[in-house]
């Protein structure tokens, strides 16, 4: 074998169309784009548009409501713990918390927090603080001896002042109402 006898195998390299290049080509002329007009040209974008007739997105129905603000929570059934303690990845013994799960592997990243599905059987009892667990997660731990720490919502201080508000307006229309029935 000498280097002028390397090549490479057969089909491995395509070469490129050269589109626009003489009629003799067979993709000549309007190279492959039709005739004339908008879609002719380069930079167009016809996304969905269908000739005038109602293209299809605005046929469909909107479904459903994405929330702007809205939680993504990691979930972890109580089966995948279970196996994580017999694995000898998560002590049992000690409190498990997301930055347990993260550091042992469980979860992959800590999202908005951590939720306790209750698929699967836990034979441990552990100490374990979630912002949301199942009613059959909670009977689990709970019948194996553990129990659960529900983290509190936070709540804005802009949220408290509006509900403060809202309630001292309601307080005073109660207050001014049994008045105006004397009268």
């Amino acid at each position: 074998m000498r280097l002028n006898e390397l090549k490479d195998n057969a089909g491995s390299r395509k070469f490129r169309l050269r589109i626009g290049r003489g009629i003799g080509s067979g993709i000549g002329k309007t190279g492959g784009r039709g005739g004339k007009g908008q879609t002719a040209r380069s930079g167009v974008r016809l996304a969905g548009f269908e000739g005038g007739q109602m293209p299809l997105h605005r046929r469909l129905p909107k479904r459903g409501f994405n929330k702007l603000n809205r939680k993504v929570y990691n979930e972890v059934n109580l089966g995948r713990l279970q196996a994580a303690i017999d694995a000898g990845v998560l002590d049992g013994k000690k409190p498990v918390d997301s930055a347990v799960l993260l550091a042992a592997g469980i979860i992959r990243r800590p999202h908005d927090g951590l939720r306790l599905l209750g698929e699967g059987e836990l034979k441990v009892s552990l100490q374990l603080t979630v912002n949301h667990a199942t009613a059959s997660a909670k009977a689990a731990v709970e019948k194996a001896g553990g129990s659960i720490k529900l983290i509190e919502k936070k709540v804005l201080a802009a949220d408290e002042a509006k509900r403060k508000k809202t309630a001292a307006k309601k307080a005073k229309a109660v207050k001014a109402k049994p008045a105006a029935s004397e009268e």
